[in-house]
């Protein structure tokens, strides 16, 4: 008979339940994703794309990357478009495969813009960047990798992430007639979780900052290390935005009645679960984005709030449209070329799940062409 993998990954849970009691759903959702060499994203078998768990908008099409391209040409002409070479710089946060990073700097080779910017990917996992510059190894002269944001200082231009805060680990929480929160604990070495008092005040401050009431047997998550990251940005960002894509909701449609059971969501292989106790650091786990706390807390630190509108209505509006006539004119593949893009900007795909929004450090305050056919950032 064969014997049955041991989990390493889940031994080391195991073992810290064994030492310390039941852990917050967040610790163990943070290992779980970045325990070192262990983690869905820390180890080396991190797989994005069709072969791997779940897709981005990079994978569906070169044309998102370039659009995004165009924005920060856009961006780059606010902030005075200095000429000088290395004077604007694009910070991607774990970037992924590279293919929005690629698709920009593709795009943008042949214009002004391109010599004035550097590109830099913060990312931590030494498997995933040694991958990243495999494939951007004919923009080995504009690229520049880093582990940590303490590595960065006194940026001028745009910090960029596509579908990162979704990752950060959340706190679970449930109402039962008081407030209680998750914590997971072990039996016969499966995962179960436990109801108990909150681990910290925050999250009921959170509750009360956005107005959120919820009715017994309501269960959610709360994201807490937003904030900490929105610090740590601010402190390196010297002048310019932040363009953060994720799915996610304002405050009020997050917390709303029929959203009762929260977010969170587990990906193996393309098939969706709700199970986050399986494959351990083989499944990607995820809750959506209150991107009412974006604005408010970095609103709270300076930041302004410059737009926030769908994926879709985005794209369109800087003219993603023109883009693939650009590139597609002459090509027998025009029409092809054009259906692909719809996964990225029609409702009921990413491009109405996914959402923009844009926040800005400095003088003035700057209009963008992706938020010129719609700006909801008033709705949160």
């Amino acid at each position: 008979m064969k014997e049955a993998r041991i989990n390493p990954l889940k031994q080391k849970v195991i073992e810290r339940i064994g030492r310390e009691g039941p852990i917050l759903f967040e610790t163990f959702m943070e290992m779980a994703l970045y325990e070192p060499n262990l983690g869905y994203y820390a180890s080396d078998k991190l797989v994005i794309g069709k072969s791997g768990d779940y897709y981005t908008s990079p994978h569906l099409h070169f044309a998102f990357g370039a659009t995004i391209g165009r924005q920060l040409e856009e961006m780059w002409e606010i902030l005075g478009s200095p000429s000088e070479v290395d004077t604007f710089q694009v910070v991607e946060i774990g970037a992924g495969a590279g293919y929005m990073c690629k698709d920009i700097l593709s795009y943008l080779n042949n214009r002004v813009f391109y010599k004035a910017l550097t590109y830099v990917i913060v990312d931590p996992n030494p498997f995933i960047q040694q991958r990243q510059k495999t494939l951007l190894v004919n923009f080995s002269e504009k690229v520049q990798w880093v582990s940590s944001f303490r590595e960065l200082a006194n940026i001028k231009g745009c910090i960029l992430s596509n579908e990162l805060l979704d990752a950060f680990p959340v706190h679970l929480i449930e109402m039962e007639d008081e407030l209680k929160e998750i914590y997971v604990t072990v039996d016969n070495d499966n995962f179960i979780e436990i109801k108990a008092t909150l681990s910290t005040d925050a999250l009921s401050d959170y509750l009360h900052e956005f107005s959120i009431e919820l009715t017994n047997g309501y269960r959610t998550e709360i994201n807490l290390m937003i904030k900490d990251w929105l610090r740590s940005i601010n402190e390196v960002l010297s002048e310019g935005f932040i363009l953060s894509v994720d799915y996610g909701y304002s405050a009020r449609d997050y917390y709303s009645e029929e959203r009762n059971r929260g977010t969170l969501l587990c990906y193996y292989r393309h098939q969706v679960n709700e199970n986050p106790y399986i494959n351990i650091g083989e499944q990607d786990i995820t809750a959506h984005v209150n991107f009412s706390s974006l604005k408010k807390w970095g609103e709270d630190i300076g930041l302004k709030t410059i737009g926030f509108c769908k994926q879709g209505t985005f794209l369109v509006a800087i003219g993603i449209d023109k883009i693939i006539h650009e590139l597609h004119e002459n090509s027998p593949d025009y029409l092809f070329e054009v259906a692909k893009i719809k996964g990225l900007i029609f409702p009921g795909t990413m491009g109405e799940s996914h959402k923009v929004l844009v926040q800005y450090k400095g003088g003035g305050f700057p209009k963008l062409k992706g938020f010129s056919v719609s700006n909801q950032a008033d709705r949160l």
